[in-house]
């Protein structure tokens, strides 16, 4: 067998052992394992075969090695990396598990008066001078508007205490509200948050998502604060 016959195994063995990345690690055998059974057995087969007036180039063998170790460093690289990933989804499964029962504020621009308060909350991609809140009624007409003030960068929740500009108290039910933010007189990017509470926690093919019943489900890394 000559070095060329030795570096193509060697060189089928990436393919092999791409096939197998998603393997479970109950195999008997790890495949970086039978590719390195494989090569040895081929060098000393060569090695004992080969010809005395044109021996084996040293360099040739030592490449060959080298690419091995390759192999044998991928294999550990995505066992280590399906461990990691493992242990990811069983943190986040329990951290999600935590939130049922809990008040979350996601994206989304609605709130619910009852009984004379409505929470909502407020995201700013940085401080904020001014933050100006627009609450408005199913019909679309403003029930009342309101400033909060400085406001740091993140986010933060705030309670709307039913009573509209003209200082009448707002029925109950649903609203919406819009928000404007500005620093040093330029518009800051602000996100409306509304909450939800968890019912209960659902895995998907992204990950886990939060029921949040007549809100419907949003992912768990939607969750901007945890009230």
């Amino acid at each position: 067998m000559t070095p060329l016959q030795l570096g193509s195994v060697v060189g089928s063995a990436f393919a092999a052992l791409g096939s197998r990345t998603t393997n479970t690690a109950t195999e008997a055998t790890p495949a970086s394992e039978e590719v390195q059974d494989r090569f040895l057995k081929l060098l000393v087969t060569q090695l004992k075969n080969q010809d005395p007036l044109n021996p084996l180039d040293n360099a040739a063998v030592t490449s060959q090695l080298s690419q091995i170790s390759t192999v044998a460093g991928v294999e550990k690289l995505n066992t280590t990396l399906e461990t990691l990933l493992n242990s990811y989804h069983d943190d986040q499964a329990a951290q999600a598990a935590a939130l049922i029962g809990r008040q979350v504020l996601v994206p989304g621009s609605h709130l619910t008066l009852s009984r004379g308060t409505a929470l909502a909350g407020v995201s700013l991609g940085e401080a904020a001078d001014s933050v100006a809140i627009q609450i408005v009624d199913p019909s679309g007409r403003v029930v009342q508007s309101r400033t909060l003030g400085p406001c740091n960068a993140g986010s933060f929740s705030f309670i709307w205490d039913g009573m509209t500009d003209s200082g009448s108290a707002a029925p109950p039910g649903t609203y919406s509200f819009a928000v404007a933010a500005l620093r040093d007189g330029q518009r800051v990017d602000a996100q409306t948050l509304q909450p939800g509470t968890v019912g209960g926690v659902v895995r998907s093919k992204g990950g886990f998502e939060l029921d949040l019943g007549a809100l419907g489900r949003v992912g768990f890394d939607k969750v901007q604060q945890i009230l």
